[in-house]
């Protein structure tokens, strides 16, 4: 019986992840935790009988009013509910730079991981997956399109030209003019059900981007190797080219479960209830250059990624602050690429020793963009702050 912890519990992954669960007889959930949403994890708790966690210390206040069960409060009540689960899996599915945390102590404690967060590895870059190396522990990617690669390249040692990732394209493929795009639209995306933030973020295609960098560290591909295309159907999800000129793809309907539950059985494979792809009924899998003038974002993130140290890091920052912005009405759509691109020219790009200088990082990042989000809104004077950063490396 594998123990497992999900973080983000209450978030899509999280859901689809308890019904994976509920369908096996291997798994068996030993924490739980969430960010605010106290309601949602105190009736999880109940059916599982296991200790929770919430970020927001006024949640879990009010979970323990109505619950009698454990409930840890704050980052530190999340790194403690990993240490002390007696886990042999995390599943990290928190939104956003918080899941770093979370992925060191449990890498730390030398425990396996599930890896929904991609922003562990677009932030912590090669000093996550160095110390994943060092406490001999295995990080298994959740997302669609790096489950298919991870599948894909097992027993391709040696032998992988380049990866393909693959992209629907989001709400606004084929637009060449995003002026005016309302925040319904943006979270209207045409294939997957997902939160608000990764919702916008593939909508701006700068998901894809932070994909890239992730897919970069996972696999240890050189960025001038993995490319990005537009695949609508979103029934093929990765592609991986093979030396000897033959191509490997993983095909399938899109549906999170499988590689969900992929991740959580590696390295076997357990029954999943969905439909067998049918290409005859599909009819058709079209493929196209992501278009870079409409949707900046996605080039943005590559030129981080080449540029490495902690450029990453501050896209991503940038990006959560702008993406916030845009959700509560202070930044037109557009305005997400400006801040991220604006952010990366005003804050340099430095080489990490330590995860406090992410952290470092991080803040200085999130500050920059704040500030650049205030002078659009007309508090001080707009412009450019100055040309470091992006290229500085």
């Amino acid at each position: 019986m594998k123990k497992l912890v999900i973080l983000g519990s209450t978030g899509s992954i999280g859901v689809q992840a308890l019904e994976v669960v509920g369908a096996s007889d291997g798994l068996e959930v030993v924490g739980l935790s969430a960010g605010r949403n106290w309601e949602g994890l105190v009736e999880q708790a109940r059916d599982h009988g296991v200790p929770v966690a919430l970020a927001d210390p006024d949640a879990a206040a009010a979970a323990r009013g109505a619950w009698n069960g454990r409930v840890l409060a704050g980052e530190e009540g999340i790194r403690e509910l990993v240490v002390t689960s007696g886990a042999d899996l995390v599943l990290n599915a928190m939104v956003g730079s918080a899941g770093l945390g979370p992925t060191i102590v449990a890498l730390t404690e030398g425990i396996d991981l599930a890896l929904a967060n991609k922003e562990s590895l677009v932030v912590g870059g090669s000093l996550v997956t160095a110390l994943a190396e060092a406490t001999d522990s295995r990080i298994v990617p959740v997302d669609s399109e790096h489950s298919a690669l991870h599948q894909l390249v097992r027993g391709e040692t040696g032998n992988v030209e380049r990866l393909v990732l693959t992209a629907s394209g989001g709400p606004f493929r084929g637009r060449s003019d995003l002026t005016g795009v309302t925040r319904e639209e943006a979270l209207a995306h045409p294939t997957w059900e997902m939160g608000g933030k990764i919702t916008i973020d593939s909508a701006t295609l700068i998901n894809k981007g932070l994909e890239l960098i992730e897919a970069h560290h996972l696999f240890g591909v050189p960025y001038e190797r993995i490319d990005v295309v537009v695949h609508p159907q979103s029934i093929v999800h990765a592609i991986v080219h093979l030396n000897d000129g033959s191509s490997l793809a993983h095909l399938g309907y899109p549906d999170m479960r499988v590689p969900i539950s992929y991740a959580l059985h590696s390295p076997e494979r357990a029954d999943v209830e969905v439909r067998t792809l049918d290409l005859a009924e599909t009819g058709e899998l079209s493929f196209e250059e992501p278009d870079l003038e409409a949707f900046p974002c996605l080039r943005l993130a590559r030129e981080a990624g080449e540029a490495g140290g902690t450029a990453p890091c501050v896209l991503n920052a940038a990006n959560e602050v702008a993406v916030e912005a845009f959700l509560g009405g202070r930044i037109p759509f557009t305005g997400i690429a400006d801040v991220v691109a604006q952010t990366l020219d005003a804050v340099p790009a430095t080489e990490p020793s330590h995860f406090e200088d992410l952290f470092a990082a991080d803040a200085e990042a999130r500050e920059e963009a704040a500030r650049l989000i205030e002078r659009a809104n007309g508090t001080s004077p707009a412009g450019r702050t100055t040309t470091r950063g992006r290229a500085s490396k």
